[in-house]
């Protein structure tokens, strides 16, 4: 059974960091397109930051320069890596995957949540000073 859990959640100030944690179980990450994804309240799922398996990499214009991603095949992990938090990085981040052979990097790079098939259930992150 495939799954994910994610950790690392919690309140941040302003300008501070977090990194957020996604531990794969029942699968192989090599072989998946994986991503890490945000819902605000009132707002609909957005794609954050997504990562091939080749590792390339598209990012929202939102966290350019802010977020990253990594992936640690060995510990079967996805990290988000957040720097400069704002106020309006605020939300519940969940981790998604897709496998390769279902979809190749460029049906999936533009990070949209419904190209993803399985999902965390997410881990909050609030932004306050």
């Amino acid at each position: 059974q495939l799954q994910f859990v994610e950790s690392g959640g919690g309140l941040v100030q302003p300008g501070g960091s977090l990194t957020l944690s996604c531990v794969a179980s029942g699968f192989s990450l090599d072989y998946y397109h994986i991503g890490w994804f945000r819902q605000a309240p009132g707002k609909e799922r957005e794609g954050v930051i997504c990562l091939s398996s080749g590792d390339s990499t598209h990012s929202a214009d939102s966290v350019k320069g802010r977020f990253t991603i990594s992936r640690d095949n060995v510990a079967n992990t996805v990290y988000l890596h957040m720097n400069s938090l704002k106020p309006e990085d605020t939300g519940v981040y969940y981790c998604a995957a897709v496998n390769v052979t279902r979809s190749s990097w460029p049906m999936v790079s533009s990070c949209a949540p419904n190209r993803y098939d399985y999902w965390g259930q997410g881990t909050q992150v609030t932004v306050s000073s």
